[in-house]
């Protein structure tokens, strides 16, 4: 059974830092992308960013772009995202995702963590 596991929300005030890991289980994900993606309340969810696991090529949104810092540790089979500099509309949900596509659609990645509440205070 594939799992993907998300840590590291929290509370942080704007300009602090925080890192989300993913921990995934249950499959090889060597040929998939791994992403992260958002979701504000009354809004759409949101691609942010990816990495490819074999490789590392990386993938940012533009609202995001210097940043944040998607890694992957493969001996632990888990995916990081660095997020610095946060501001009051980074708020939301942050999920974890991964597909064998390379995709910045929401509707291409097969496998979703269950989300963890990243919330930035002005």
């Amino acid at each position: 059974q594939v799992q993907l596991v998300e840590s590291g929300g929290g509370l942080v005030q704007a300009g602090g830092s925080l890192r989300l890991s993913c921990a995934a289980s249950g499959r090889t994900f060597n040929n998939y992308f791994m992403g992260w993606f958002r979701q504000a309340p009354g809004k759409e969810r949101e691609f942010v960013t990816a990495i490819r696991w074999n490789g590392g090529s990386t993938y940012y949104a533009d609202s995001v772009k210097g940043r944040f810092t998607i890694s992957r540790d493969n001996a632990k089979n888990t995916v990081y995202l660095q997020m610095n500099s946060l501001k009051p509309e980074d708020t939301a949900v942050y999920y974890c995702a991964a597909s064998n596509i390379g995709t910045v659609v929401v509707g291409a990645y097969d496998y979703w963590g269950q989300g963890t509440q990243v919330t930035v205070s002005s």
